[in-house]
């Protein structure tokens, strides 16, 4: 009975890898016909040109097929005083916002302030703002390529 039971395996385990293959050449084949397609729009190909097209075509059918990508660790890339690698060397529109918006909120429920309040200050807004100018906040900007890599960049280190 084990051996009927491996054998019934082993067919079923072909007939997936089959459907998989079929499945992979129907994609190749319309992104190889889409690819004519586009190539022979509305114009009729001289011979070289024709031998052009199917010589691409054969290279991209010969091309690898990726299905998983490897998996990539996110990693701190080491920030130097004065050395920011990722983004611009000052804090963006939407950081600034972002601080000045956490700011104000923990001034408005009672934080203390870093600096002494200016007499034009008339919201916690105007305060969060001030702080932010002179760079007396504690706060760390992490900036994230899309492979997840990360910077972490002290608000000191931004040209003001």
């Amino acid at each position: 009975m084990s051996e009927s039971n491996e054998q019934e395996l082993a067919v079923e385990k072909e007939i997936e890898e089959s459907e998989a293959v079929v499945e992979e050449n129907i994609g190749l084949t319309k992104a190889l016909d889409t690819y004519r397609k586009l190539n022979e729009a509305n114009k009729e190909l001289t011979e070289k040109e024709q031998a052009s097209l199917e010589k691409k075509l054969t290279e991209i059918e010969k091309r690898e097929i990726i299905e998983i990508d490897p998996v990539h660790e996110p990693t701190e890339i080491p920030v130097e005083k004065g050395k920011i690698t990722i983004g611009p060397p000052t804090l963006t529109r939407f950081e600034r916002a972002r601080i000045m918006g956490a700011r104000a909120l923990q001034l408005s429920l009672g934080a203390p302030t870093f600096i002494s309040i200016p007499e034009t200050a008339r919201t916690s807004l105007d305060i969060a703002l001030e702080e932010l100018d002179q760079r007396v906040l504690p706060i760390v900007i992490r900036r994230v390529l899309p492979n997840g890599d990360y910077q972490n960049i002290p608000i000191d280190y931004f040209k003001k």
